[in-house]
């Protein structure tokens, strides 16, 4: 073999060599990007909790997985009866969760809550709500629902009365009243009064609290304002003591999301807002936020104030504040954005989209709302520089700081 056949055999091994050294980084980078550049994703969860027989002071969850750690919750109704200890992040299988009390019997809920202290002490209840907030999926606590029975005559369906049929609509819209009929039954030999609940993912909407002879049966009928619902699936519970029925309901958003300028001056911005998610408004300064392609880049770090948490649904007069260190003249060109997130944690927060679109407004304090012809294309100071071929304004939400200045 030749020198220069034994050379060119050589490079081809070194090209082959480098290749497959780039695809090993470039996998490495991929999968380390979010830590590279900074982006944090929102807290996830999941939980499988199954039907079980248990001693009435411990039960069993099947898998729990939290991204950020925490713990599980155990409930009945809107009562709390026994906490996990902290979970780390990850996934975890039969992890058992014990009350001092006993009590741990009937239509129990598991839910899913993160460790905001971390101090790897449950605090929900003694924060009034403020810290170890449930993980969120479509607006919704993460849990799942369980019948806990006992061994012998310990059974809870001995005493509870039963669901035996459920009638809901299979599609609602967010802004309207849909009945869900049940048919409960006393299959006991007394006379009893039980409580009935209408749960949405788990969550206790409403009850009625009815009086049955032994042997008798009769129809539940729950009329429910769908306003304040996120659109997505829902699953419809009703239960009883220790027993229930499930049906799912496609819930759609009633109307297109959007911010409309009312009022603006140096201090507050007010505004009409219809959003099909948890979120708030969020006002940014459009003109310094252009790039030379002509989008409006939105990162949280440049908002110059916020709304309050608005839940789904449509919400008139919403004041956004100015930050107390942003300076806002006039002649400023601004964007209201629509934001889905806690105000309070703008890093985890993302731009409501519709049809593809970020929803966004541009204003100015002087001249109020701006129409969507006013928007330029080139950054200048005719327009915002947002404006895309058909006329709608695109805006491209990053991560940042989430520290408020302007």
């Amino acid at each position: 073999m030749s020198t220069r056949s034994t050379f060119g055999t050589a490079k081809r091994i070194v090209a082959i060599l480098i290749a497959i050294a780039i695809v090993l980084a470039a996998g490495i980078v991929v999968g380390q990007a979010p830590a590279i550049f900074g982006v944090e994703e929102s807290p996830t969860a999941s939980i499988t909790f199954e039907d079980q027989e248990g001693n009435g002071t411990v039960v069993t969850i099947d898998e729990v997985s939290l991204s950020d750690g925490g713990f599980v919750v155990i409930s009945d109704g809107d009562e709390t009866l026994a906490v996990s200890d902290r979970l780390e992040a990850g996934t975890h299988e039969n992890v058992t969760v014990e009350s001092e009390d006993g009590e741990l019997v009937g239509q129990l809920t598991a839910t899913v809550h993160r460790d905001t202290t971390e101090d790897d002490r449950y605090a929900y209840e003694e924060t009034d709500g403020e810290e170890d907030r449930p993980y969120l999926a479509d607006g919704f606590p993460v849990s799942d629902t369980a019948t806990v029975t006992t061994p012998g005559g310990d059974d809870p369906l001995a005493e509870s009365f039963t669901v035996d049929s459920l009638e809901v609509p299979t599609t609602a819209t967010t802004n309207e009243t849909i009945e869900i009929v049940a048919g409960i039954e006393n299959p006991t030999e007394f006379d009893a009064q039980q409580r009935v609940e209408l749960r949405i993912d788990g969550r206790v909407l409403e009850y009625q609290v009815l009086d049955l002879s032994a042997g008798d049966s009769t129809n539940v009928t729950f009329s429910l304002e769908t306003v304040g619902i996120a659109p997505g699936e829902r699953t419809v519970g009703i239960y009883t003591d220790a027993d229930g029925e499930l049906e799912t309901v496609e819930f759609e958003f009633h109307t297109d999301p959007s911010v409309s300028i009312t009022d603006a001056d140096e201090d507050n911005v007010t505004a009409d807002v219809a959003t099909p998610a948890d979120g708030f408004v969020g006002i940014v300064d459009a003109e310094d936020n252009v790039t030379e392609g002509g989008d409006l880049v939105v990162e949280p770090k440049d908002v110059l104030g916020t709304s309050e948490a608005l839940g789904p649904g449509e919400h008139e007069n919403v004041t956004i504040p100015f930050d107390e260190n942003a300076t806002v003249a006039e002649d400023d060109e601004l964007a209201a954005v629509l934001y889905e997130g806690d105000p309070n944690d703008l890093e985890g927060a993302s731009a409501v989209e519709h049809d593809g679109e970020p929803v966004v407004t541009p204003f100015t304090i002087a001249d109020g709302e701006l129409p969507a012809e006013a928007v330029g294309e080139d950054g200048s100071e005719d327009g915002i520089g947002n404006e895309t071929d058909d006329d709608t304004v695109e805006v491209e939400a990053e991560a940042g700081t989430g520290d408020g200045d302007s």
